[in-house]
């Protein structure tokens, strides 16, 4: 079954809830649409939004990429050579990870709208339902605590938290937390690079006693040797996320001394499932856990990213809240959340329709 067409088109999907972490305000969220259909009518949708900070391409690099030209190569092939042509869209867009991520997603929903599976069947399924975290941004106590409430009452059990800025708030939060809560709730924190090595070992020893699940990037992403440095107790409730872009950084990651127990992989970051699920396969063999995360992105993206992680059985975190709180999206359908637990639908492919 060949390819018949692919358009692409942006839009402004709105913040409802702006957010601060340690290097940025977000508060508008404009994501970038890849819809290709099939000579038979089956539409696939794919969808990103790239971080300038963490992969260095911006939106107007991503939908420059995506322009009609640079997609002519995909026009008449047929979608059941799945494998090469995902490889061949990862040999043409090396800079725009993103822009890879939406060909991949949307050639991955078309080719199991054929097949009239789920995606996440047709990557072996091995996990069926998750609790995702919701994150809340960098706020004083009071302003975390009120937003933890909010999260807790819509049925959220896992909160995860962004530090970074000022150490000595970051642990009064975290206590502040588990006095409100007590156990009743699992708190995972992100310090998006903003600690030092010594910052780190200490706000592991302070807050030890609050059962603190994970420690998601406290180093810049490219201080790999003092990764490698920490304590191995602390390094296993380490997640390297801006460290960890590629399947080669995934390699350099778990050469000994490991840098950390768990591996944060996000399809805008590594070019879409295909090359995430390369990673999760690194992860698998050198005894990584998996915690699947995301950017603010549509539930396209996010459905593609829950559909893998639930094809990984070392998958044991996901944070794939990043279409929550958007004021509106292009797609509806995809994944389930109830109470705070995330589940893939069992339609075929991802399971959206345009709005």
């Amino acid at each position: 079954m060949k390819i018949k067409s692919i358009s692409v088109w942006s839009a402004d999907l709105g913040n409802q809830r702006p957010y601060t972490i340690a290097f940025k305000t977000v508060d508008q969220v404009i994501n970038t649409f890849v819809e290709i259909t099939l000579q038979n009518g089956i539409i696939g949708l794919g969808a990103g939004n790239p971080s300038e900070y963490v992969t260095g391409e911006n939106q107007q690099q991503m939908q420059d990429a995506l322009q009609e030209k640079n997609l002519e190569f995909l026009i008449g092939r047929d979608i059941r050579e799945m494998n090469l042509l995902t490889y061949e869209v990862w040999q043409r867009f090396p800079k725009t990870p993103a822009a890879r991520a939406a060909l991949d997603i949307a050639l991955h929903d078309a080719f199991t709208k054929l097949l009239d599976i789920p995606l996440v069947k047709y990557f072996g399924q091995k996990i069926f339902s998750m609790p995702t975290s919701n994150t809340i941004g960098i706020k004083n106590v009071e302003k975390t605590l009120a937003e933890a409430d909010e999260f807790v009452g819509m049925g959220f059990k896992v909160l995860k938290v962004k530090l970074g800025k000022d150490h000595a708030e970051d642990i009064e939060r975290m206590v502040k937390l588990r006095e409100r809560f007590g156990n009743s709730i699992v708190i995972r924190i992100d310090a998006n690079q903003g600690y030092t090595v010594q910052q780190t070992i200490d706000f592991y020893h302070k807050t030890r006693h609050l059962n603190i699940e994970l420690i998601e990037q406290p180093l810049p992403a490219k201080a790999i040797d003092e990764m490698k440095s920490l304590p191995d107790e602390i390094k296993k409730i380490i997640a390297a996320d801006e460290s960890l872009l590629t399947s080669k950084d995934a390699l350099e990651l778990i050469k000994p001394p490991f840098a950390s127990g768990i591996f944060n992989i996000k399809i805008m970051k590594c070019g879409g499932p295909s090359q995430g699920l390369k990673i999760a396969d690194i992860a698998l063999n050198a005894g990584v856990d998996l915690f699947w995360g995301c950017n603010d992105e549509s539930a396209v993206s996010i459905t593609a990213s829950l559909h893998a992680a639930f094809a990984c059985v070392n998958t044991k975190y996901i944070d794939l809240d990043g279409s929550l709180d958007l004021a509106k999206d292009e797609v509806k359908g995809g994944f389930i959340l109830k109470e705070g637990v995330m589940y893939c639908s069992d339609k075929p492919g991802l399971g959206l329709e345009r709005i």
